[in-house]
């Protein structure tokens, strides 16, 4: 008889459920995943519907119990990896008081500027309260996205909202409730909120008094290795399950992408492209560059750190690129038809016709040049007014150029966070890429091209949050030693080395790239502030 473990990776767009048998090795035995809706507001909100996250969970389970024959009595755990610093304020009944709050949002720029950004200031934040943060939490909340600020905005808009909250979760940590009951936070979810102590391990008060948070809305803080509790009778009937299947902590996406990349040990550095992108280096100690915007956060093994920086819109570019410039959404041709449908197999979605298009055209995509900030930036230039833009077109550019210039654009971008991250800690001479953008062998080699460096993929590397959130399971059930023992169970299975001829290409037009924020910063306030 097998032990199996259901891992819910649960990300901006979407959930990706799997399950994993558990033993010598982590083996993916069933996987499904289900969208649900961004809601995306003039004024900078980004809000999501939990009920909608809840109802991708229980049809994405039942699918993929019925994709194998393991009897949910054979799962021992339940784990979550899960998107951060989101705000979801819960009554005490565990119910939200309003739709969850998404790490998009950038609504509280007063509240911000009410806090933090006033007087004088180093990397937006007035100095006296940035040193205390630095020293208490390691970290600063500089950035309008930053959850504390949520909570401020929630205060002063919505007071009726407000006098309801009995705790302040995030996103996985609803899941957590509405499955056990308990209400608590792992310790790198505790981290992202910025109020939490990174030598004591714990929420720290003076944090909260100085950002003015009542610290009666905080959880418990648990080990992401950690049994919270047992699925109660009623969610276990709404998934599928079987009542008192052990739940445990699990991590965010910035603590366990890496870890299910097999990216673990000290010095390793991977590189992420889902909805968002980021690039990361595992460190033993808290660093931080607040001009950059980038912070070592804390992982989900105890001692070890993140040194992580984030794009807010990565693969959500060829995403806007799949709906707006490759599909006729203005109907110009009188006869419209799915490409995939008409190459016996060739393509198995529009992204695949999309990606052998652009590989084509050659490095530089015809001097054109995309900056990927379709929903403002975070790092290493926090702005919430900065948007993307296509630079240097020509007669001669057409849609295959675009969509490449799309791809590089964000490699550019990627190639950024990794030498600003150098300027603190080395980052590995190989580096591990995954997430959806990693099933591309084009987007791999454009990456490699980029940056200089040999880059390597895992099997599967869209499912590699919730790989790591099984990890999880196994170390809490002493099946596996320690989150470092995982990295011999997760093997490299693609390498892309790079093309030098490609990456002189590359090191001109990144040099341009750095330069266009600089140059529209102004124009980006003129018409977006």
């Amino acid at each position: 008889m097998g032990k199996y473990a259901i891992s819910y990776d649960i990300g901006t767009t979407g959930v990706k459920t799997c399950i994993f048998e558990l033993g010598e090795s982590i083996k993916l035995v069933s996987a499904a995943s289900a969208g649900y809706k961004l809601y995306v507001f003039p004024d900078g909100g980004a809000e999501q519907e939990p009920q909608d996250w809840w109802d991708a969970l229980c049809s994405t389970t039942k699918i993929v119990l019925d994709k194998c024959d393991v009897d949910v009595k054979d799962i021992c755990g339940i784990s979550f990896c899960s998107q951060m610093q989101g705000l979801v304020l819960v009554d005490k009944d565990g119910k939200p008081v309003r739709r969850a709050m998404s790490y998009m949002d950038q609504r509280a720029r007063q509240e911000l500027k009410d806090g933090i950004a006033y007087g004088p200031q180093i990397a937006g934040a007035y100095i006296p309260k940035l040193l205390k943060s630095l020293m208490i939490t390691g970290a600063v909340s500089a950035s309008v996205k930053d959850p504390v600020w949520k909570y401020k905005w929630v205060e002063k808009n919505e007071p009726e909202n407000f006098k309801r909250v009995h705790k302040w979760l995030d996103v996985k940590e609803y899941f957590i409730t509405r499955m056990t009951g308990e209400f608590c936070m792992t310790h790198d979810s505790a981290f992202a909120t910025l109020l939490y102590d990174i030598k004591k391990r714990k929420f720290s008060p003076e944090m909260c008094k100085m950002l003015g948070v009542n610290m009666a809305h905080l959880p418990e803080i648990k080990k992401s290795t950690e049994k919270i509790g047992e699925l109660l009778p009623t969610p276990a009937a709404e998934l599928g399950l079987a009542p008192g299947t052990p739940v445990f902590g699990g991590g965010g996406d910035a603590s366990l992408i890496g870890v299910g990349a097999g990216s673990v040990a000290l010095g390793d550095t991977h590189v992420y492209s889902g909805t968002s992108g980021w690039v990361s280096t595992v460190v033993d100690k808290s660093i931080v560059d607040a001009s950059a915007m980038i912070a070592a956060v804390v992982g989900a093994e105890a001692g070890r750190y993140n040194y992580f920086g984030e794009l807010e819109t990565a693969g959500k570019c060829l995403e806007w690129v799949k709906d707006h410039l490759a599909l006729d959404e203005i109907g110009v041709y009188l006869e419209k038809k799915n490409i995939t449908d008409g190459y016996e197999g060739k393509y198995t979605s529009l992204y695949d016709y999309m990606t052998d298009v652009c590989s084509k055209v050659p490095a530089g995509s015809g001097g054109v040049i995309f900056t990927p900030w379709l929903h403002g930036n975070r790092c290493p230039f926090e702005d919430p007014n900065a948007r993307g833009m296509f630079f240097n077109i020509s007669l001669d550019t057409g849609k295959s150029e675009m969509i490449r210039a799309v791809i590089e654009g964000v490699c550019y971008h990627l190639r950024w966070f990794l030498e600003t991250e150098e300027k603190k800690v080395k980052s590995s001479e190989k580096v591990r890429f995954v997430g959806g953008g990693a099933l591309s062998d084009l987007t791999c080699q454009i990456l490699a091209d980029c940056i200089g460096k040999e880059v390597e993929t895992v099997d599967t590397p869209q499912n590699v949050g919730a790989m790591g959130a099984t990890v999880l399971v196994a170390v809490g059930l002493g099946i596996c030693d320690s989150i470092e023992a995982a990295k011999k169970l997760i093997p490299v299975s693609k390498s892309f080395k790079p093309n030098m001829e490609n990456k002189k290409v590359y090191d001109k037009y990144y040099a341009v790239y750095k330069k266009l924020y600089a140059s529209n910063k102004q124009n980006f306030a003129d018409l977006n502030s």
